[in-house]
This record gives structure tokens, sequence and C-alpha cells, in this order.
């Protein structure tokens, strides 16, 4: 377990020394998971292997497990910061309905072109190439 705590210090860190080279307004955590994700994934491409490296495995159950620890110090700076969220309730609230919306709609536009995209390829491997899915497709639930 100290190796993958290592590997996921050094992902952040390689994060942060990136946001803070290249002037991003985005947390040096994120890159740094974007960087992990990206690293596991040209692992995968290269090796064929798919499944989670050994070392990493136990230490994401772990955090994975004890995640709700994590959000104690969010909940406390939002508690510290009170007196401006109840001047400023209103475009909090508005950027946070906003951006769920858009989220949303984001989410369903590529899930659409992925189910497209997936559908043509299939209909191609089969040698029935269509340009579009059936009409009763929209209507076909795929789970059981």
């Amino acid at each position: 377990m100290p190796v993958a705590l290592l590997i996921l210090a050094g992902c952040e860190l390689l994060g942060e020394v990136i946001r803070a080279a290249c002037h991003l307004p985005i947390p040096g955590p994120v890159i740094g998971m974007f960087v992990l994700a990206a690293a596991l994934g040209l692992r995968t491409g290269l090796t064929g292997q798919k499944k989670t490296p050994a070392p990493l495995k136990p230490a994401a159950e772990t955090l994975i497990a004890n995640m709700g620890l994590l959000f104690v110090p969010a909940g406390v700076g939002i508690i510290a910061q009170f007196g401006l969220i109840r001047h400023q309730w209103l475009p909090i609230s508005a950027a946070l309905l906003g951006s769920t919306v858009l989220s949303l709609g984001v989410t369903g536009l590529v899930m659409h072109k992925l189910l497209l995209l997936n559908h043509r390829r299939l209909a191609a491997r089969a040698g029935t190439i269509q340009p579009h899915p059936p009409a009763d497709c929209a209507n076909r639930n795929p789970l059981p």
C-alpha cells in the first residue's frame, strides 16, 4: 500500500507542477487524477492488461471506503464561509442550477453520439451498414 500511496501522491504532485507551470485555473489534484487515468489508459493500450495494478487496488478501495471523511474539510469550509454564502445565495444557487443542467445536457449529448457511433460500428462489423439506428431503437430498454 505504501507504493500505491506514493504513486497517488506523485500524480498529485505532478498535477500541481503542471498547474503551476502552465498557470491553469484547475486544481493540481484534478490534473493529477487525469495524469493517473492517462497513465492507466496507456498501460492498458500498450500491455493489454485491463485490471487495476495490484498495488493500486487496496489503496483505492481504502480511499473509497473512507470517502465520507474526505468531505469533512469541504463541509467545514462551507460553515466557515456561511456569512458570505448567506449574502451571495442567489448567484451561488444560479451557478449550481446552471452547471447541473449544463452537465446533464452535455452528458446526454455525448451519450447519444456514442450510442450512434457504437451502432454504426456494430452494423459495419455485421456487414449491414445503416446510416441511422432503426426507428424503434429509441424505444428499446437495454437493461433487463
